[in-house]
């Protein structure tokens, strides 16, 4: 089954975060994502934030650990930065339990001046693994993210979908996966049910907004509903994650783009 999910962060960003919840399930959703919670509800606000879930009938799809940048929980291409963001994973993890979700999100960081390419890419490499160690006995699955440097992440690390699968059969940990963002994919790469279809055996999670413009999946030059047809196709059962900020009114907007991409069974 292919379970469509909303970003939080994104949506209905004019009323308090947990507010967001209800208007969510009343578009149609079951699931949710987010970035960074405690930004909301506050550090020890993921039993409320639980709760508010359950109420509204949702539930918590994945979390994420550090920034693109590092500048929160650190970074994956430094070696010394390992302990930092081992750390932030540990809390994070405990996080994924007080919400019931069992996916995270890891971002690599910005790259190292002064460090070479093969260092940081070796210490993404050992770092991931580190962290599936951590991850699997608490039962979650890490997704690390390749991310546009075109358009939003100048200076990002780990801009290639080919490099991040690579990234991940070398790290060849049962809980070290790959998340691929198909707005951030189509920046950089293009070919996107192409790359997909290549990389599907590692790839956990996807992440949706039309491009250009990061708005309305409906928007610009993908056809998404060919893009999920083409992965259930090819084999994949998971979440799909619309994370796009709307140019419309959100309630309307959320909406129809339940309409255009309902889950597949």
């Amino acid at each position: 089954m292919i379970e469509i999910d909303v970003c939080m962060e994104t949506v209905f960003t004019d009323v308090p975060f947990l507010e967001r919840l209800p208007r969510i399930a009343a578009a149609g959703f079951r699931a949710v994502e987010a970035w960074f919670p405690e930004m909301h509800v506050g550090d020890d606000g993921f039993g409320r934030m639980r709760r508010a879930c359950d109420a509204a009938g949702l539930r918590v799809n994945d979390i994420v650990v550090n920034a693109p940048d590092g500048s929160i929980g650190g970074s994956l291409v430094d070696p010394a930065e390992r302990p930092k963001y081992l750390d932030r994973v540990r809390l994070t993890l405990d996080r994924c339990r007080e919400l019931g979700c069992s996916l995270a999100i890891t971002c690599t960081g910005n790259a190292k001046p002064g460090l070479s390419r093969e260092v940081q890419r070796r210490s993404v490499v050992d770092g991931l693994r580190a962290a599936g160690d951590l991850a699997e006995r608490a039962g979650v699955v890490l997704v690390v993210e390749p991310l546009n440097t075109l358009v939003d992440h100048a200076g990002y690390f780990l801009d290639s979908p080919e490099e991040g699968a690579s990234i991940v059969r070398e790290a060849a940990h049962p809980a070290a996966r790959l998340l691929f963002d198909v707005y951030h994919m189509q920046v950089m790469r293009g070919h996107v049910i192409e790359t997909i279809r290549k990389s599907l055996d590692v790839i956990r999670h996807f992440h949706a907004a039309g491009v250009p413009g990061r708005h309305e999946l409906d928007r610009g030059e993908l056809h998404y509903p060919g893009i999920v047809d083409a992965i259930a196709a090819a084999g994949y059962s998971g979440s799909f994650g619309l994370e796009y900020f709307p140019a419309e009114a959100h309630a309307a907007s959320l909406s129809r783009m339940r309409r255009l991409l309902p889950d597949r069974a």
